[in-house]
């Protein structure tokens, strides 16, 4: 089976903490002397990592009312996440608002944040994309990246390849993971630049660096396939199986067919089993079917009919024609489920359907059914093609 390469593109969460440091300099006077704001700032700053969040809310709030800009981001924060008073959006957006009208990096990235999921503000992607412009032209690379993001799906701006694969380029310099990775996946597939799969393999091998678990996937299928990098099936387990032991569940497969074949480590059905098992009770259909199979052939577990009928029917209600063609075979023989042509019938309508080669198992069931029965199975597959389409 081959591997298969994923993207994942998201929009980042709000920024926070780092209040000596958020941002540019406010572009009017209003210098923080050891004696007037620097110390208070820093007084509600402690208060704040003490987690003392009335006393630090008190003391931005005065700050942020006689125009301080880092304190007013800061409020913001605070008020988005419900620290010292109760979590208001609006309240954040109004503060940020201030923080970012005075050319706070975090709050214009933050207030597009807040634009683009519609917290305390109505929702307005064309927003989002103008704080996050004013953000990533300061050098915010959360902000770059997210930018990236509208640019790639053409939200607040137009859809555009390019720009989003050269802000997402911004970000990815400065070693922010996702946009690495997003870059990668730009070279891989040709959008927005030429494509290259060296330049993917190198993108992705720096968010995978970092732990970013697609990247590490997406490396290990670079790898499998000799694509940008020597081919290396060691090099393709070591990549997927950081990747699958945080959780990834095309790792989690990719790593199980690699067990399976013996392909980067010695062949271990059990441990091709233990992989399939952790990715199909995420919900992953190949390799619910690859389980249903192991069990059905006693490769690496007892072997179950029951539990592979149980396994290929999770795979097959999620339209994998494999999966529906091997439980119209159950069906057909009476495997871990009553003997039942009717069933057997529509699953394999259903994996023909799918583009699995059903037509010698359908005539060879049809020739045991009578019309109706037929007629029935035809229905039955109809209805389902129906509900999941």
């Amino acid at each position: 089976m081959k591997p298969i390469t994923i993207l994942m593109i998201f929009i980042g969460c709000l920024a926070g903490s780092g209040w000596a440091s958020a941002g540019s300099p406010s572009p009017t006077p209003q210098a923080k002397t050891a004696n007037s704001s620097a110390s208070l700032f820093q007084w509600a700053a402690s208060a704040y990592e003490r987690k003392n969040y009335p006393v630090a809310l008190k003391i931005f709030t005065k700050l942020a009312e006689q125009g301080d800009a880092d304190a007013q981001f800061a409020l913001g924060v605070m008020y988005a996440n419900g620290e010292g008073a109760p979590k208001d959006a609006s309240q954040a957006v109004t503060w940020f608002r201030k923080a970012a009208e005075q050319g706070v990096a975090k709050a214009q990235f933050n207030l597009g944040v807040m634009y683009a999921n519609g917290d305390g503000v109505p929702k307005n992607a064309s927003q989002a994309a103008a704080w996050y412009r004013k953000a990533a032209e300061q050098g915010d690379a959360s902000a770059q990246f997210n930018l990236g993001l509208m640019y790639y799906n053409g939200e607040g701006v137009p859809k555009n390849a390019s720009q989003a694969a050269a802000w997402y380029r911004k970000a990815a310099e400065q070693g922010h993971a996702s946009a690495q990775f997003n870059l990668g996946v730009m070279y891989d597939n040709g959008e927005g630049v030429p494509k290259n799969a060296s330049q993917a393999a190198a993108w992705y091998r720096k968010a995978a660096e970092q732990g970013h678990a697609s990247a590490q996937l997406n490396l290990g299928v670079m790898y499998a396939n000799g694509e940008g990098v020597p081919k290396d099936a060691s090099q393709a387990v070591t990549w997927y199986r950081k990747a699958a032991e945080q959780g990834d569940a095309s790792a989690q497969f990719n790593l199980g067919v690699m067990y399976a074949n013996g392909e980067g480590v010695p062949k271990d059905a059990s441990q091709a089993v233990t992989w399939y098992r952790k990715a199909a009770e995420q919900g992953y259909a190949s390799a619910q079917f690859s389980l249903g199979f192991m069990y059905a052939n006693g490769e690496g577990v007892p072997k179950n009919a029951s539990q592979a009928v149980t396994w290929y029917r999770k795979a097959a209600e999620q339209g994998d024609a494999k999966a529906q063609f091997n439980l119209g075979v159950m069906y057909a023989n009476g495997e871990g489920v009553p003997k039942d042509y009717v069933q057997a019938a529509k699953w394999f309508y259903l994996g023909k359907a799918n583009g699995v080669e059903a037509d010698k198992a359908i005539r060879q069931i049809e020739s045991r059914m009578s019309h109706q029965q037929i007629e029935q199975a035809q229905a039955l597959a109809t209805q389902w093609w129906q509900n999941h389409h």
